[in-house]
């Protein structure tokens, strides 16, 4: 069974009750999460936000997130939000519609989040809790009063799922504290950023740095003893804590230290075969084909390829081992051009970017680029990258962009030269604030991003309320339905002129000596089914190449279930075309050759 993931964020920062303050980090929470959850390189989840919704409509998501689930299935649910606690000790989710004195009808109470986990069928159930919590309300108060427990972890520790394999919490603070915003609450005016926990979960995973065994994956231990650190170190005043119930290890996302990793899809059993040969022309081919597959849009393919090239050229003889070493050298990192000079820019000026390609096949197009200062930063294009020069800081800069493949590393060197602004204070055309003004790149944080290239970057859009419209495109499926149905088409009317052909030779048989094959066949009309057998076959064939392509060369626009369905209708009607056409030229060479002796 398919493991599938999937993660909910609900973010709410405005509320109609004036009573309940406004936050300033949901928003910018939910798209930092949404990015580092969404990679396929680091956590690979079907992401869907909810921000700024009613209770009712959190209800249903909710709910409908943990319906019709798999034991596959990893869930994880995200809230950034108020957490309140009514007179009577239970916890609710503040919604943006959420009235204080009327918390059971107006909020999500924990209850309710707690029964959808209980009785969902979803292998694994992970509930992670960045809320600034509240005391027990007065009645006729509107005011929120910062007093009681709130006693978060009990509200979902007290029954374990009943089908799931297990279920874990996580909470940004503990029962007497606030979760905290940066080292304010949430009444601050000041520009939005994340929260300090979220903060310290993204830039874990975006990193790799909450692998803190160094295996290559980031487990749900990983990332909390991580995140408690981190937001420890920040603020001693708030403390992160974890109640689970797991069997086994939880791994949440890949980890980007070292080189990217990429699960390889083995040779095929008859290549490696004629890899263990005896005969050197045998093995020669089969180094040919790994050099094919070496290309393929597919990484996992190719990188099987790779590993299996790697191996030749480390033990077999010096002739085949130098074809191996030369396949590989076609896939090492190749950016063009490796230095950029930005010349002499103004402080406080726009942005200035310039673009790097990156050339040779897919599997060497496809790696991470680590800016190593914060004023440096990358966006993923179509062909390579952009690299953009942050100008608040005077003075001569220096920097590397270090970019990490599958087998390789490369360097991006960059300089600039910012000089002062003109005039002294305000700003100007083609100037920005003064740097006192500015707020630090990337959030706040010394550490520029990580970027995976080979993937267009995400939209800089608000957080929407549905699933993320680059991983929605329907048209590699649709092109391998119509290549399915096309090879349908050829079987069909490659029977059709079997049968018309059947009952030709048939009648020619009984004719004897008077007449020929070739006027029975047209007579009948074997002809033109065969002919249009032919036609459908092709078409098929390329639909289906065409559809593959796509799917290749723009896999961030599908999901997981629509690359498994473009494959597997593809392989179909590939599996159907080629017997008709083959079926079909056979009947054509015999009607050719036999309509002149018969």
């Amino acid at each position: 069974m398919t493991e599938s993931r999937h993660a909910l964020i609900i973010a709410n920062d405005r509320y109609a009750d004036q009573g309940l303050k406004k936050l300033r980090a949901p928003a910018q929470d939910a798209a930092a999460l949404e990015k580092v959850l969404h990679d396929p390189q680091i956590g690979d989840f079907e992401v869907e936000v909810v921000h700024n919704a009613s209770a009712d409509l959190m209800r249903r998501r909710i709910q409908g997130f943990f319906n019709d689930r798999r034991r596959a299935d990893t869930l994880l649910l995200h809230f950034s939000c108020h957490g309140l606690k009514s007179e009577s000790g239970e916890l609710y989710f503040a919604a943006s519609d959420t009235e204080p004195p009327l918390l059971a009808a107006t909020a999500v109470p924990s209850q309710f989040v707690r029964s959808c986990m209980s009785v969902t069928r979803a292998g694994r159930s992970v509930l992670f809790l960045d809320c600034c919590y509240g005391g027990a309300f007065s009645r006729g108060s509107t005011s929120v009063r910062a007093s009681g427990n709130v006693n978060v972890l009990e509200s979902f520790a007290k029954d374990e799922p009943v089908s799931g394999r297990g279920w874990a919490v996580i909470t940004a603070s503990d029962s007497m504290e606030y979760a905290f915003e940066g080292n304010q609450l949430a009444d601050d005016s000041s520009t939005p950023q994340p929260s300090v926990f979220t903060h310290a979960v993204v830039e874990g995973l975006e990193t790799g740095e909450a692998d803190l065994d160094a295996d290559g994956r980031v487990s749900l231990d990983d990332l909390y003893e991580y995140v408690y650190l981190q937001v420890r170190e920040q603020n001693p005043h708030q403390t992160p804590k974890k109640a689970a119930e797991l069997h086994g290890e939880l791994h949440l996302a890949h980890s980007r230290r070292g080189r990217i990793k990429i699960v390889a899809i083995p040779s095929p059993p008859s290549l490696q075969t004629a890899m263990s040969s005896e005969e050197v022309l045998t093995r020669q081919g089969a180094v040919l084909e790994l050099q094919k597959r070496l290309q393929h849009t597919e990484l996992p393919v190719a990188e099987g390829a790779r590993q299996h090239l790697e191996e030749v050229a480390r033990n077999d003889i010096q002739q085949i081992a130098g074809m191996a070493s030369d396949a590989l050298n076609k896939i090492r990192l190749a950016p063009s051009p490796d230095h950029l000079d930005f010349g002499l820019l103004q402080k406080g000026s726009t942005p200035h970017k310039q673009s790097v390609t990156m050339h040779g096949p897919p599997l060497a197009r496809h790696c991470v680029a680590q800016p190593k200062q914060s004023w440096l930063r990358v966006d993923p294009t179509g062909s390579g990258l952009e690299v953009h020069v942050d100008t608040a800081t005077e003075g001569r800069l220096s920097g590397d962009i270090v970019l990490k493949g599958v087998a390789d590393e490369s360097v991006i060197h960059v300089e600039a030269e910012v000089a002062p602004a003109h005039g002294s204070g305000g700003t100007g055309p083609g100037t920005g604030p003064s740097n006192g003004s500015r707020q630090p790149p990337h959030g706040g944080g010394d550490k520029p991003p990580t970027v995976v290239i080979g993937h267009p970057p995400p939209p800089n859009t608000p957080p929407v309320t549905h699933a993320p419209p680059n991983r929605t495109d329907r048209r590699a499926p649709t092109l391998a339905g119509a290549a399915l149905a096309l090879a349908v088409a050829a079987i069909g009317t490659l029977v059709v002129a079997l049968q018309k052909a059947v009952v030709a030779i048939v009648e020619r048989g009984e004719a004897g000596v008077h007449g020929s094959i070739e006027d029975t066949i047209r007579e009948h009309g074997a002809l033109t089914p065969l002919i249009v057998c032919l036609i459908t076959g092709a078409v098929a064939l390329i639909v289906g190449a065409v559809a593959r392509h796509d799917l290749g060369t723009r896999q961030e626009h599908y999901t997981r279930q629509a690359a498994r369905s473009t494959h597997t209708l593809t392989s179909l009607a590939k599996g159907l075309a080629i017997p008709a056409l083959v079926l079909a030229v056979l009947a054509g060479i015999a009607y050719l050759v036999g309509s002149r002796h018969w």
